[in-house]
C-alpha cells in the first residue's frame, strides 16, 4: 500500500462520518428523500455537479482527450452546459414548486395517472443501475491501480464505500458528502493542470508542442484525430456527433432524475435558478482544463493504455506527492458522489414509485428503503465484476435514455396543458424502447446507423410523435388539468424584489463569463495554435469558431436565465405566468 491508497483511505472515512452525521438527523420521509426541502445554493450547486461529474469526466473522458479528442469534446460540453438553465427555468422550477418526493411522483401528480409513476419509476431504475454499473467500474480500476491489487477486491471495497453511508444517511448525506467532494475535485484539478503542462514548459510551448504531435496530428485540432484509425472520418462527422451527443445531454442535465431531484431539496425557486447558473459555469470553466490536461499528457507519456488510466497515471508521476493524492482522492470523490446519488435514487424509485410504501409509518417506509438500495448495490457489484469495463460508452448510453424517454414528456407537461396521461405514457415508453432498440441492433451489426441518426434521436422523435398524435385523440383528465393551472401559480415569496435581484445577479456573472471564457480561448488557443500550424490567424477558422461558440453558448443561457427570472418574478403584483394565461385563452 502507498501514500495515495492512505489517502483515498482518509477521504473515505471523512465521508462516512459525514454521513454518520447527517443519518443521525434523518427523522422522516422528507429528511431522507428530499434533505428537507430546506437546501441553500452552495448544496445544491455541489450535488448536480458532484452527481453529474464522475470517473467518465476525471477518467474515461480524460482519456479521449488524451486518445486525440479534446477540443471535440468542448464542442459537446458547449452545448450540453445549457441543459442546467433550460432545465431550470422550463421544468426544474415547476418540480421544486410541486413539492414531490421524487420525479416519477411529480409526473403521477401532473397526469392524476399511477401508471405514469410506475413507468417513471421503472425507467430510472433502468437507467441508474447502468449508470451506477459504469461509475463503479470507474472507481475500482482507479482502487486496483493506486492499491495495486486485483480488481475483483478494488470492486467491492468501491461499493463498500459508497454502500454504507448512502443506505444510513440518504439524501441529506448525500447532498453534504457531494459538496465536499465538489469543492475537492474542483479546486484540486485547477492546482493539477501547471503540472500537466510540466514536460512541455510554459503554456505557449506546451501548444505548440501539441499542435505539431506527429504522433497523433490533429490532438488539438478542433475536431481532433480524423481519417483512418480514428473513431471519425472527418471533421464533418466528428461535429455531428459532439452536437447530437451534446443537445441529448443537454436533455439529461435538463430533465434527468439525478439532476433535476436536486431541485426538491432546494429552499425556494431562486435557489434552483442560482445553482442552475452556477453549475453550468463551473462545468465550462472545469472542462477547458479537463480536456487541456488530458491532451498535455501525451507530452510525458504517449504510450498509457487503456486511456482511462492517464489523469491516475499523472497524479502519480508529474505532481508532488501530497498534490497528487489530493487529485486521486478527488477524483475517487467524483466517483463515490455520483454513486451515492444514483444508489439514492434508485432506492427512491422503487420504494415510493413502483412498491408505493405507505407514508403513514415513516420508520417502516425508512427501512423498506434501505433494505432495496442494498440489494440494488448488490445487483449492481455483479453486473459491475462480469461486465468488461467501459465507463465512457455505458455511461453515454445510460444517459441519452433519459433524454430520448423523459425529455418530450417533461417539458411538454409543463408547457401544453392538452398533454394527456395515455399520450404521456406511450412517450415515454416509445422513447425508452427505441432507444435502446436502436443500439442493440446497431452493436450487433444488424444496422449501421449514421451519426445523424443516433438512438437519441431516434428515440426522442418517436416519443415526440407519440405525445402529440395520442393527445389530439384523447383528453386530459380534470384533476390534470387542475394541476397544471396550480404549477403556473408563482407562489407569493417567491417575489420578494430583494431576492429577485440577487437571483439577477447571477445571469449577470454567467454572462460576463461567457466574454470572457471565449476571449480567452482565441487569445491562448486559437491564435497560438494558428502560429504553431503556420498560418495567419482566421476568426472563422474551426479553431477559432470553437473558442467564440464556446463563450458565447454560456454568455446566451445567462440571459436566457436573466430574461426568465425578469418575466417571471420581476413584477411584484404576478400571480401566473404569461404563458400559463395564454394556454387558458386556447381552451
Amino acid at each position: 500500500m502507498n501514500i495515495y491508497f492512505w489517502g483515498l483511505l482518509a477521504s473515505l472515512a471523512i465521508y462516512l462520518l459525514v454521513g454518520n452525521y447527517a443519518g443521525r438527523k434523518v427523522k422522516g420521509l422528507d429528511d431522507y428523500f428530499v434533505a428537507g426541502r430546506r437546501a441553500p445554493t452552495l448544496l445544491i450547486v455541489g450535488t448536480l455537479v458532484a452527481s453529474f461529474l464522475s470517473t467518465n469526466a476525471f477518467l474515461a473522458e480524460t482519456g479521449f482527450a488524451y486518445d486525440g479528442y479534446a477540443f471535440l469534446m468542448l464542442a459537446l460540453v458547449g452545448v450540453n452546459t445549457s441543459g442546467y438553465v433550460i432545465g431550470a427555468v422550463f421544468f426544474g422550477r415547476f418540480v421544486r414548486r410541486s413539492r414531490a418526493l421524487t420525479i416519477p411522483e411529480f409526473f403521477a401528480k401532473r397526469f392524476d395517472s399511477r401508471a405514469m409513476q410506475v413507468l417513471a419509476g421503472v425507467t430510472t431504475v433502468i437507467g441508474l443501475t447502468a449508470y451506477l454499473l459504469a461509475v463503479t467500474q470507474g472507481g475500482s480500476i482507479l482502487i486496483a491501480d493506486v492499491a495495486g491489487i486485483p480488481t475483483g477486491v478494488a470492486l467491492v471495497l468501491m461499493w463498500l464505500g459508497y454502500m454504507i453511508f448512502t443506505l444510513y444517511s440518504g439524501s441529506r448525506g448525500v447532498m453534504l458528502t457531494d459538496t465536499i467532494m465538489f469543492l475537492l475535485f474542483t479546486l484540486v484539478s485547477i492546482l493539477a493542470l501547471p503540472y500537466l503542462f510540466g514536460e512541455g514548459g510554459s503554456w505557449q510551448s506546451t501548444l505548440t508542442a501539441l499542435a505539431t504531435y506527429e504522433d497523433k496530428p490533429g490532438i488539438i485540432a478542433w475536431h481532433g484525430l480524423t481519417g483512418e484509425g480514428a473513431y471519425w472520418a472527418s471533421g464533418r462527422e466528428a461535429l455531428i456527433w459532439a452536437l447530437v451527443l451534446g443537445a441529448s445531454w443537454s436533455l439529461v442535465l435538463a430533465v434527468s432524475p439525478w439532476q433535476t431531484s436536486r431541485y426538491l431539496m432546494a429552499r425556494s425557486e431562486h435557489v434552483v435558478v442560482r445553482s442552475a447558473c452556477i453549475s453550468g459555469l463551473v462545468l465550462a470553466g472545469l472542462y477547458v482544463v479537463l480536456m487541456f490536461g488530458g491532451a498535455a499528457i501525451n507530452l510525458a507519456n504517449p504510450d498509457i493504455s487503456p486511456s482511462e488510466r492517464v489523469m491516475v497515471w499523472a497524479g502519480m508521476n508529474m505532481m508532488p506527492t501530497l498534490l497528487g493524492t489530493l487529485l486521486i482522492s478527488g477524483i475517487m470523490a467524483a466517483a463515490l458522489s455520483s454513486c451515492s446519488t444514483f444508489l439514492s435514487l434508485i432506492g427512491f424509485s422503487v420504494s415510493n414509485d413502483i412498491l408505493k410504501t405507505s407514508r403513514k409509518e415513516d420508520s417502516k417506509a425508512l427501512r423498506t428503503s434501505r433494505i432495496i438500495m442494498f440489494a440494488a448495490a448488490t445487483i449492481s457489484l455483479l453486473l459491475a465484476y462480469f461486465q468488461p469495463p467501459a465507463v465512457m460508452w455505458i455511461t453515454y448510453f445510460a444517459g441519452t435514455l433519459f433524454a430520448s424517454s423523459w425529455g418530450p414528456v417533461a417539458f411538454l407537461c409543463i408547457w401544453n396543458r392538452r398533454i394527456t396521461a395515455p399520450a404521456a405514457f406511450v412517450g415515454m415508453l416509445v422513447g425508452f424502447v427505441v432507444n435502446i432498440g436502436a443500439k442493440l441492433l446497431d452493436q450487433a451489426g444488424v444496422v449501421s446507423l449514421p451519426v445523424y441518426l443516433d438512438p437519441f434521436i431516434l428515440g426522442f422523435v418517436t416519443n415526440l410523435v407519440c405525445l402529440l398524435v395520442i393527445s389530439r385523440v384523447t383528453r386530459p383528465r380534470d384533476a390534470a388539468l387542475r394541476y397544471f393551472d396550480e404549477l403556473h401559480r408563482t407562489p407569493e415569496e417567491e417575489l420578494d424584489p430583494v431576492e429577485v435581484n440577487k437571483t439577477l445577479a447571477w445571469p449577470l456573472v454567467v454572462m460576463v463569463a461567457g466574454l470572457v471564457i471565449a476571449g480567452l480561448l482565441v487569445t491562448f488557443y486559437a491564435i497560438p495554435y494558428a502560429t504553431a500550424q503556420g498560418r495567419d490567424f482566421h476568426l472563422f477558422s474551426g479553431e477559432g469558431l470553437l473558442s467564440m461558440g464556446y463563450g458565447f453558448s454560456v454568455f446566451c443561457v445567462g440571459l436566457l436565465a436573466f430574461w426568465q427570472v425578469k418575466r417571471v418574478y420581476g413584477r411584484k403584483s404576478q400571480r401566473r405566468e404569461p404563458t400559463h394565461q395564454a394556454a387558458e385563452a386556447q381552451q
